[in-house]
């Protein structure tokens, strides 16, 4: 069975799909992995890496898309690429469904069998080919850098002979994966840490780092079966920018995380929040691909606001493309094994699995999954 491992051709993209460690267990499996040249390159690899493993250096580009039976990258297809898939293959990605539906009508047009990573579910056996988590873990670490960075404080207490210097607090909104180890992060720097979210079940969580959890009443809230908070009325949204506001106003770095599971993120910080805060405190919009938790951030820029910078710089994992691909190259490899037949050395998609029901997009030319259907009916 031919897997094609395709190079990113997305502008500034340093991570890469699989790494060789990852290829040589598919080709143990029974894969003929074919490699786009040059894959690597961004992670310091080459092609003699992956060939030392048993991989392949593909001919071309069009011909590894013509002739695969299984096709893995990391972000979605291109357009043009998609007709030069043969029907029937398996393409394995980010696909971020929800707003690519041209691109995924044209995918089931060609007969694609088509996984969105972004849709596993978060059940105990699919962790390990979560990539959303593995991804945002690192996500949250670098949002505590680049704070740090661009802040012109330390973030330690520090006992000198010129005085003792107070630690700078760190104020984290969202307490997913990456609040989690951006709160973590913060701590091992010795700033002082608050973090707020919807969702009162994370309150432990937040203490058993060492930060201490915010609590604003939203009244009834809660949580998806997936971990991901609901949305918010309009009311509850208020009450939030309200309870939020003096934690914001005493911070020195502001890192907002909130995203809703297939729609634009919610807009928590406004320019009067921002406005309170000190002039050169630092806010970090970790959202801001997917329409900003931040009044006037803009993607893959550094603004500032009211003397405040604001950072919307994308793809964070991409700072730490290393470790990012390790880590996604990894999940990759996972999830194509759990599906794997070892006797038929072939993989089996699996209709009747959960894992298979909840990220499988397209198949057999007709949309497949009810989670996406149901959502793009609202």
């Amino acid at each position: 069975m031919k897997i094609a491992v395709m190079k990113e051709l997305h502008p500034g993209e340093t991570r890469v799909p699989l790494i060789p460690p990852s290829a040589e267990k598919l080709v143990k499996l029974g894969a003929e992995v074919i490699i786009e040249s040059g894959l690597g390159e961004t992670c310091r690899y080459t092609d003699a890496d992956y060939t030392k493993v048993g991989a392949t250096i593909g001919s071309s580009r069009e011909d590894m898309l013509k002739t695969a039976d299984i096709i893995l990258r990391l972000r979605k297809p291109p357009m043009e690429e998609i007709e030069l898939m043969r029907k029937g293959a398996i393409h394995v990605s980010y696909l971020d469904p929800f707003n690519e539906v041209e691109l995924v009508d044209k995918m089931t047009a060609a007969g694609i069998s088509t996984i969105s990573l972004e849709m596993i579910p978060r059940t105990t056996i699919a962790q390990k080919m979560d990539v959303l988590s593995s991804q945002a873990n690192l996500g949250g670490y670098v949002s505590v850098i680049i704070g740090t960075e661009q802040l012109d404080k330390v973030l330690p207490m520090m006992t000198t002979p010129a005085g003792t210097i107070k630690p700078s607090k760190v104020f984290i909104i969202g307490v997913g994966v990456a609040g989690l180890q951006a709160i973590a992060t913060a701590r091992r720097l010795g700033a002082r840490v608050e973090a707020f979210d919807t969702r009162p079940v994370v309150e432990e969580q937040v203490k058993s780092l060492g930060a201490k959890f915010v609590k604003v009443d939203l009244g009834e809230t809660g949580q998806t079966k997936d971990g991901y908070a609901e949305q918010l009325t309009p009311e509850q949204m208020e009450l939030q920018k309200q309870g939020m506001a003096k934690a914001c106003a005493s911070s020195d770095i502001v890192i907002t995380t909130a995203q809703l599971f297939g729609r634009p993120a919610p807009r928590i910080v406004d320019k009067a929040m921002i406005a309170a805060m000190a002039p050169g405190s630092v806010i970090i919009d970790m959202a801001v691909e997917t329409g900003g938790n931040v009044e006037g951030s803009e993607v893959d820029k550094i603004v500032e606001i009211e003397g405040v910078k604001v950072v919307g710089l994308g793809n964070l994992p991409g700072q730490v493309a290393l470790t990012a691909s390790q880590m996604y190259s990894a999940n990759l490899t996972n999830f194509v094994d759990h599906f794997w037949d070892k006797e038929e050395k072939t993989f089996n998609l699996n209709l009747e699995d959960e894992i298979i029901q909840g990220a499988l997009i397209t198949h057999d030319g007709a949309l497949y999954s009810e989670m996406y259907k149901n959502i793009m009916k609202k």
